[in-house]
């Protein structure tokens, strides 16, 4: 590899952009799956909903320890190890709706798993990635989650219905473990910078051990060590940490509520057909993959050409991509077309995405020594986000179908579009005023 030009850093971030887009290809892959299975056993949709939940649960407990895990053993060995857990999970559990308990056990298993990829991603990036180069190689990794989701979308129900559900499950093993393959034999630690502004910035850094060694003189001529441990006080007591934890919440609930509830606003408030849509329906995953990009690219030129801080950087693009989105999340219900509800849809997961130029990548600006472990804590909130705005629209729909007959009315979908609408002007608003560009943890 030395001998390439291709720098090593941009191989890292490659090979962590397929991760997230093969970890996505195996959510969505599931949700087909399971769901095509369950609906030929006669399962009924309280079942189903238990099950198709219980992923989040495990991945929701596993966010904090996997930044502190990364943190400990290394960001790159843990996320071998989840790839491992959660394709050897897929490949040996099978497709069985009427067997509950294996089906509970083993999507625990793959969120636990899977929880322990991001923190490990953010760790790896801190390491390798140089402070000006963060904003694109962050957004191009993450941006592997909205790419996942729509060819996932696209190609898996076609593979379910030539070769059964079952296939789905080892496909996915298989290109978990294909990519094992690759990053076992490419990835390695960054060598440690010998430039002193890249050091000053956590770029190189080792982040091993946790309880870092300091030596130090002591009378008789020796050294001792000195450790300093993870500041979780001053973690859990920040006010930057908690603007990101707050605008991470916000960017999942609307994201989950969309990716969940949208076929069924589709389906009932708008009486239009899936199959009909065709590849329409995938076009706001495939905005996201787009505009998360150039928000990441639009937020290094910003930064590198000296036109705002890193601090106004992220809070113009945060306050820019939430506010927009907000605008078009509460004027979703108004459109009564599939052209404009795609529209709609896709200008608010767009807009969502560019926003994640500002608060996604402000951890490694406040602190790439506990990358991981910050961004543990922010991804536990999104998670929790996921399952109560998900069961929440639920029970509004299930209220409004009590008050309005039917859900064809734009007034039964209001309040579900409006819920992260509100959260995306208020979390703008945290951001603005706590959010820094600063190092605050050394």
């Amino acid at each position: 590899m030395k001998s390439m030009k291709f720098p090593k850093r941009y191989l890292i971030v490659l090979l962590t952009f397929v991760s997230t887009c093969v970890c996505y290809i195996e959510r969505v892959g599931f949700s087909i799956a399971y769901t095509v299975a369950a609906d030929a056993a006669g399962i009924n949709q309280s079942s189903k909903g238990t099950i198709l939940s219980t992923f989040y649960y495990g991945y929701a407990c596993s966010q904090v320890p996997g930044g502190w895990a990364a943190q400990k053993i290394g960001g790159r060995q843990v996320l071998l190890l989840s790839f491992v857990l959660w394709s050897s999970t897929c490949f040996l559990v099978p497709l069985d709706p009427n067997r509950v308990t294996i089906l509970v056990v083993a999507r625990l298993l793959v969120g636990v798993a899977q929880g322990f990829i991001f923190p490990s991603i953010h760790t790896v990036l801190a390491q390798w990635v140089p402070p000006h180069e963060r904003s694109r190689s962050v957004s191009l990794t993450t941006s592997g989650m909205y790419l996942g989701a729509a060819m996932g979308m696209l190609v898996l129900p076609s593979l379910v219905k030539f070769r059964g559900p079952q296939s789905v499950f080892i496909a996915e093993a298989a290109l978990g473990v294909i990519w094992s393959f690759f990053w076992f034999k490419y990835a390695t630690d960054p060598p440690r910078s010998e430039h002193q502004k890249a050091t000053a910035t956590g770029f190189g850094e080792s982040l091993l051990p946790t309880k870092a060694s300091q030596k130090i003189k002591v009378e008789n001529g020796g050294t001792t060590a000195r450790t300093s441990e993870i500041p979780w006080k001053r973690i859990l007591a920040s006010r930057p940490v908690w603007a990101i934890v707050v605008n991470n919440f916000t960017f999942h609930y609307a994201l989950y509520v969309l990716m969940n509830w949208l076929p069924t606003y589709f389906e009932l408030g708008l009486q239009l057909s899936l199959q009909e849509m065709g590849s329409s329906k995938m076009l706001p995953y495939f905005n996201m993959f787009i505009f998360s990009n150039i928000g990441g690219v639009l937020a290094d030129h910003l930064i590198t050409k000296r036109i705002m801080s890193v601090a106004k950087t992220r809070k113009f693009l945060n306050t820019v991509g939430f506010i927009v989105s907000s605008l078009a999340l509460m004027a979703l219900p108004i459109f009564r077309t599939s052209a404009g509800a795609i529209f709609c849809s896709s200008v608010a997961l767009g807009f969502l995405a560019l926003g994640r130029a500002g608060f996604a990548v402000n951890h490694m600006d406040i602190a790439p020594k506990y990358a991981g472990i910050v961004m543990g804590v922010s991804n536990t909130a999104g998670t929790l986000a996921g399952i109560i705005g998900v069961d929440m629209t639920g029970k509004l729909l299930e209220a409004a179908k009590a008050e309005y007959s039917d859900l064809s009315s734009p007034e039964s979908w209001r309040t579900v579009f409006v819920i992260p609408g509100l959260l995306c002007v208020f979390s703008s608003f945290i951001f603005l005023l706590f959010s820094t560009g600063e190092r605050i943890f050394d």
